[in-house]
């Protein structure tokens, strides 16, 4: 089953120097853009990090640093990448919970706004697990009937994460071919900052999802507590999540 579009989607992967969104960065990154018609095009980027790359980490993708030693670094390739998803819906493996937060980090930390509020992000991973409950490798196994040779590969695992989705779309007459429903489904909770970090309740209000202040109200608390945004904002937290926190903030003040 083709995939019924009524805007070009990206599948896309990464591989990175470990799984934290605020420190980690990324050393390939591998994009299939799927257009209204089907037609398909395709671009994989090894990525120099600018921090070493972890032996364990290598030993999963097998790229080191001497593989990306003379690659272009994100900075140089952001507005290519920045060029191809715009307008796009995304799409990836475990993508909602990883590969989207980390390359809205890498997005903003080179100055590009990175805005998902009218994008439908699909989630191969999380449609499977309600599913199936595996892994991509038997994913791509059980629905494709063929060997993911090549795993922890960017370009392999994106190629294999758009054929699963056309898979089960075929398998599951539930599923609805259209973006905007797949991506409903394949969310966990509603995150208005990719992280978690703030989630959205069920009136769609901004609480946040950590801390002292769980479940609560942003607005009241940045009201109540206006130094825990200096807090937030000096601490370690994502960019995304700093982001969003400020509109929330400069929007509360339009209100006065």
């Amino acid at each position: 089953m083709e995939l019924k579009l009524t805007r070009p989607i990206c599948f896309f992967d990464l591989e990175t120097t470990g799984t934290n969104i605020s420190k980690d960065r990324i050393v390939e990154i591998s994009i299939l853009k799927v257009f209204e018609n089907n037609n398909k095009e395709s671009y994989t980027w090894k990525v120099n990090p600018g921090i070493p790359i972890p032996k364990e980490t290598t030993a999963i993708h097998g790229i080191s640093d001497e593989d990306v030693a003379n690659e272009p670094k994100f900075d140089e390739l952001a507005p290519k990448i920045n060029a191809m998803i715009k307008g796009c819906d995304l799409a990836g493996y475990n993508s909602n919970r990883f590969d989207i937060p980390l390359l809205a980090e890498e997005m903003l930390r080179v100055g590009i706004d990175f805005d998902l509020k009218k994008v439908n992000a699909v989630d191969v991973q999380t449609i499977f697990h309600k599913k199936e409950k595996r892994t991509l490798e038997a994913a791509y196994k059980f629905y494709c009937d063929k060997d993911l040779t090549d795993a922890h590969s960017a370009e392999a695992d994106t190629n294999a994460t758009y054929e699963v989705l056309k898979s089960q779309l075929d398998r599951y007459p539930d599923l609805e071919n259209d973006t905007k429903w797949l991506s409903t489904y394949s969310a966990h909770k509603k995150f208005a900052d990719l992280a978690g970090f703030i989630i959205l309740n069920k009136k769609d209000e901004e609480v946040f999802g950590f801390g002292k202040f769980r479940g609560k109200k942003v607005e009241d608390v940045l009201e109540k507590e206006p130094g825990y945004f200096g807090w937030i904002q000096n601490s370690d937290f994502p960019l995304y999540t700093k982001k969003v926190l400020t509109a929330i903030k400069l929007r509360k003040l339009a209100t006065k």
